[in-house]
């Protein structure tokens, strides 16, 4: 796939359009901007100009630049001279998508076998198009992630569930106590229950619904993408709920232990 392949679907999502809309502007089918996109064509020189002249760039860029890597460079520069990071998304933060032939956003799967990998390649459309992906049809509109968590400090949400986020570009609007994937420089993919201490402290506080785990503060300058929990999928059953007889058994059980303990 050349540059401009990758350049024109880049170009339409930041324009919030559809295949069939950019090509009603464009004055061709949807399905040859799908083949455009899909690099199994390449536009002429006029249709090139078209473009140019709807997306206000040079011929010269839409063919020779990566426009998404430019624009990422120039967050991470601004951000540098500013010493502080995009928090509201509006100096045009990167996410790489894919579609399915309907132009609907997919859902791609990050395995915990490649977390790792992820944090590396989470803005290289070409990475992220080699993730497993699906659709859910319940879900609104949006931009959506599954993310398959480990560990045991989110129970009784189980080690291997899938995580399923919505794309959160605005990092000031996470609410307190809500859950969160965050994907951070340091940490890597977490899943946690988020507290937001932007304001006072420049931070996310990320808490555990184990108990067992403490609560930690993560640099807001650490965090790479944040995405909302919205739902998630498991092969794990939950156990039915505790009754109260039984409860009041553990607590009797745990007094004789007591006091067999202090005789």
């Amino acid at each position: 796939m050349s540059l401009v392949n990758s350049n024109i679907r880049y170009l339409r999502k930041q324009k919030g359009l559809t295949q069939e809309g950019l090509a009603n502007h464009i004055k061709v089918t949807r399905s040859v901007i799908g083949a455009y996109e899909e690099g199994r064509a390449e536009p002429k020189i006029k249709t090139m100009k078209r473009m140019a002249d709807f997306f206000k760039i040079s011929v010269d860029a839409l063919v020779s630049l990566d426009l998404a890597e430019a624009a990422a460079n120039h967050i991470r520069e601004t951000e540098r001279a500013s010493g502080k990071p995009d928090l509201t998304g509006r100096k045009l933060r990167v996410l790489s998508i894919t579609v399915d032939e309907a132009d609907r956003e997919n859902i791609e799967l990050v395995p915990d076998k490649a977390a790792a990998g992820y944090l590396n390649g989470y803005a290289d459309p070409e990475y992220v198009k080699d993730l497993p992906r699906f659709q859910l049809p319940f879900l609104n509109q949006g931009s959506y992630r599954a993310f398959e968590i480990s560990g045991d400090s989110m129970l009784p949400v189980q080690p291997g569930s899938i995580i399923i986020g919505e794309y959160m570009e605005n990092w000031e609007s996470i609410k307190d106590g809500h859950c969160y994937v965050l994907v951070t420089g340091a940490e890597g993919i977490v899943y946690k229950r988020v507290f937001n201490r932007i304001d006072e402290e420049d931070a996310l506080s990320l808490h555990s619904d184990n108990p067992a785990y403490l609560p930690y503060n993560v640099p807001v300058e650490d965090v790479v993408e944040v995405w909302k929990a919205k739902a998630f999928i498991s092969m794990n059953f939950p156990d039915p709920e505790m009754s109260l007889q039984k409860l009041a058994g553990i607590v009797m059980d745990l007094q004789q232990e007591v006091i067999r303990m202090k005789g």
